[in-house]
């Protein structure tokens, strides 16, 4: 896999994706092309290491960041989030 330089813009959006609660790893894959390894390497590499534990503890087997695991009432306000952002 090509390494791709980061812009700092790019990194915040890449973490706030991954710290919001609502948003799946999948989601993020869409968004920004990053797989859940990848964004694991982001934000280890941009946290503070007490952040990064606090992070990894709440998303650590947490079904809302993985799309396949979320109810349908949950998938329906996860797409209702990001369509809302391309109008």
């Amino acid at each position: 896999m090509k390494k791709e330089i980061l812009t700092t813009e790019k990194i915040h959006e890449i973490i706030g994706l991954a710290w919001a609660d609502e948003v799946s790893f999948d989601a993020i894959k869409q968004v920004v092309g990053f797989t859940e390894k990848q964004v694991i390497a982001v934000m280890r590499a941009n946290l503070k290491p007490g952040s990064f534990k606090v992070w990894r503890a709440r998303v650590s087997g947490r079904k809302a960041k993985h799309e396949v695991r979320l109810t349908p009432k949950r998938q329906n306000t996860y797409q209702s989030i990001f369509s809302s952002n391309d109008e």
